[in-house]
Formats: structure tokens, C-alpha cells, sequence
């Protein structure tokens, strides 16, 4: 499979190129590294950290300008907002049904995906990282599945500035300065030792520790800085695993 080029792309994909890119040009300064480890055919599987909810942009923004065209899988919230649902439909990407029997969906649609020969963009973490340095936190099992399903490479991404634009559940973007927008891949995580094995709860931790692992060992070169020892669980900590943390402890 050849580097895709944008006339593969499909047309909601084309679209939102030329709509978003120039702004993320003027807006941001960018600094990518790593780019040797993104697969150049085959499908594959990319794995970010998740510190704002413009890093979707900033992930895609690299990933775009490094010629490759990754599907996310999003929450089915965002595919019904009029006309941007729409574009995300045209655009090939993958509706999340969260907390619900239909969550299977989007994995089914994942592993197609892969199997296809597509880049398939999964957040380990779920959600906006809870941790409160905002380092990556306890990861759920959904790239792992897909990957030991599929047995595709898995590549780990880190993102460091996207939090300086937008921080976690603020409203209002902070332009300018303009920011520099860090992203750095890392080497595929291997998980080859478990392609044979019963896929098992302790499996999947195991794999899933291991891609959260390769992310973060990444943002700690990003940053400059050793993440603690310990990994966030925000269950341990009481915290509900989707929304806004502040407001649902404040509801309690």
C-alpha cells in the first residue's frame, strides 16, 4: 500500500484539509520528531496522549503533513452535531458508542479498518487525561484488542503544547502568543509475545500498560521531565471516568 496520497483521501477527509489546516498553520508553531516510525504500508494502529480537546487537531495535523490519513474513533455525540457529523461521516471516521452494548461497534469497524490497510487512531485513555500533571493515565483495553486482533503495528504518539491553547474542559482558547505544538512518535510497542496466548483480562492490562507505557516514556522526552512511578487511576481516586471531573465531584 503507497503512502496515501490527497486525492485517496475521501471527500469529507479533503474537505476538512482545506478548511482547518491553514488556520492550524497560522495559529500554531509545530515541532515534529519522529516520523521514521510511522509504517509507510499496511494498517496500523497510533496511540496518543490525550491533554485537550484541540490535540485531535494538532495529532491530525501531524499526521496529515507526514502523509498518512488516520480514522479516529470519536464519541457518537460529536457524529450528531449537524454538519460536522456529516463531515466526519464523509471523512471515513468511527462513531463510539460509549458505556453502552453497541460499544462493539466501533471496535468491529476498527479492526476492518486495519485490516484494510488504514491508519486507525485510538486514545488509550478514553478521555482527557485525569492525571493532575496531566501525564498519561491508566489506559483502557480498546487498541489492545485491536491490535492483538489484527497484529498490526501499534505506534505510540506523544503531544505536549495543545493544553497551552486549550486546557483540559476550559471554553476559551488562549491564541496568542501562538504556541508551539510538540508531537513525537515513538518505535512500534511490541506486543508479539501475547499474539498466542488466551486473550485474557490480565492479557489485555498487560498490553494496554505497555502501549500507555511506550507514550509516556515519549512525553517524558517531550517534556523533559520522568513521569511518577505510580500511573493515575481515576477509579482508585473517585473520579467518574467520562465528563468533567470538578463539576461531578461538586454533584456528589
Amino acid at each position: 500500500m503507497s503512502t496515501p496520497t490527497d486525492s485517496s483521501r475521501p471527500f469529507g477527509y479533503r474537505l476538512a484539509i482545506r478548511i482547518l489546516r491553514p488556520f492550524l498553520m497560522m495559529l500554531t508553531r509545530r515541532a515534529w520528531s519522529g516520523t521514521e516510525h510511522l509504517p509507510t504500508e499496511g494498517g496500523w494502529v497510533v496511540c496518543p496522549n490525550h491533554v485537550s480537546h484541540v490535540d485531535p487537531l494538532v495529532f491530525a495535523h501531524y499526521l496529515v503533513d507526514n502523509g498518512r490519513s488516520p480514522r479516529f474513533l470519536g464519541k457518537v455525540e460529536v457524529f450528531d452535531i449537524p454538519v460536522v457529523g456529516a463531515i466526519l461521516r464523509s471523512a471515513d471516521q468511527i462513531p463510539v458508542y460509549r458505556e453502552s452494548g453497541r460499544a462493539v461497534d466501533a471496535y468491529r469497524a476498527a479492526v476492518d479498518a486495519v485490516r484494510a490497510g488504514k491508519c486507525v487512531a485510538v486514545y488509550p485513555e478514553g478521555t482527557l487525561t485525569r492525571d493532575p500533571d496531566l501525564w498519561p493515565m491508566r489506559g483502557k483495553t480498546g487498541a489492545a484488542r485491536i491490535a492483538l486482533e489484527t497484529r498490526c503495528p501499534v505506534v505510540p504518539v506523544a503531544m505536549w503544547g495543545p493544553q497551552d491553547v486549550l486546557a483540559p474542559y476550559e471554553r476559551r482558547p488562549r491564541l496568542f502568543p501562538r504556541r508551539t505544538m510538540h508531537v513525537r512518535a515513538g518505535a512500534p510497542v511490541d506486543l508479539s509475545d501475547l499474539y498466542d496466548r488466551p486473550v485474557t483480562a490480565e492479557l489485555l492490562r498487560d498490553a494496554s500498560a505497555r502501549i500507555v507505557g511506550a507514550i509516556t516514556a515519549e512525553l517524558e522526552v517531550l517534556r523533559g521531565e520522568s513521569a511518577p512511578l505510580e500511573r493515575f487511576d481515576p477509579r482508585r481516586a473517585g473520579i467518574t471516568p467520562t465528563g468533567r471531573p470538578r463539576d461531578l465531584r461538586e454533584a456528589s
